[in-house]
């Protein structure tokens, strides 16, 4: 028993260290053990076995590691055809020249919301999104969204997580989802951070499901509250067409 703990231990390590690439192109041994908070010592056997089984690759001269052959390898073998990410973009891009602002997608991950997919704003001031970025669930527009159109009993295990913003009340929070399902979209303003704004509206497939998020966010100073309301229906209806595309 012992035995299986430590393997399964490893294996959630060597993990640990893939993911960092999520958020870098690159990292040092140093800057990794730091962020998955591991001692050099173990960070270095998990990147030899990593770099022996091409999943990263040393340079040489800078002495950082990147992401290997093998993690392309794996992703060649992802389904397409039904990958949100793939199959909704042009659809994303439609609604990007529409609206002239950054569309992301978003999909839950346990408490957390990832960033699928994301089309830039071409205006010289825009919101860039980073693909791959996790965001807590506790506030933005998607994440609201994603819990109050979510499946029956996620919004109290998000809630009851400990980790809850100690300033974030719960029962506010909670009338503030019953609001946003009434109204079938979700606003934020400089909720995450100072001068950005959202607005976001659910996508379920065929079969009524939930499936993501849609996103239209940029700078607070010109996606102002009233102009959300105002590109509300057409997000929804982008957010519909997208829902009959997937199966």
């Amino acid at each position: 028993m012992e035995e299986e703990k430590k393997t399964v231990r490893a294996v959630e390590r060597a993990l640990d260290v893939l993911l960092c690439f999520s958020s870098g192109h690159e990292w040092g041994l140093t800057e990794i053990a730091g962020r998955v908070g591991l001692h050099k010592s173990t960070v270095h056997r998990l990147l030899a076995t990593l770099e022996d089984r091409g999943f990263v690759t040393r340079d040489a001269a800078t002495e950082k590691y990147r992401l290997g052959l093998s993690v392309i390898e794996l992703s060649a073998n992802l389904s397409r055809s039904d990958d949100p990410s793939v199959v909704l973009l042009p659809e994303m891009e439609r609604l990007r020249d529409q609206l002239s602002e950054t569309v992301s997608l978003y999909v839950r991950d346990r408490i957390e919301r990832v960033r699928i997919q994301a089309v830039q704003s071409t205006q010289a001031i825009r919101r860039v999104a980073t693909v791959g970025a996790r965001l807590p669930l506790s506030v933005g527009a998607s994440s609201k969204v994603l819990l109050a159109f979510g499946e029956a009993g996620v919004r109290d295990t998000v809630m009851a997580d400990p980790a809850w913003p100690a300033l974030l009340d719960r029962g506010v929070f909670g009338d503030q989802l019953d609001d946003i399902l009434a109204a079938g979209y979700a606003t934020s303003f400089e909720e995450r951070e100072p001068g950005a704004a959202a607005v976001s509206a659910p996508i379920f497939n065929r079969s009524g499901k939930l499936v993501a998020a849609l996103s239209v966010s940029g700078p607070s100073n010109r996606l102002t509250p009233d102009r959300m309301h105002e590109y509300a229906p057409t997000i929804i209806e982008a957010a519909h067409r997208m829902g009959t595309i997937l199966g």
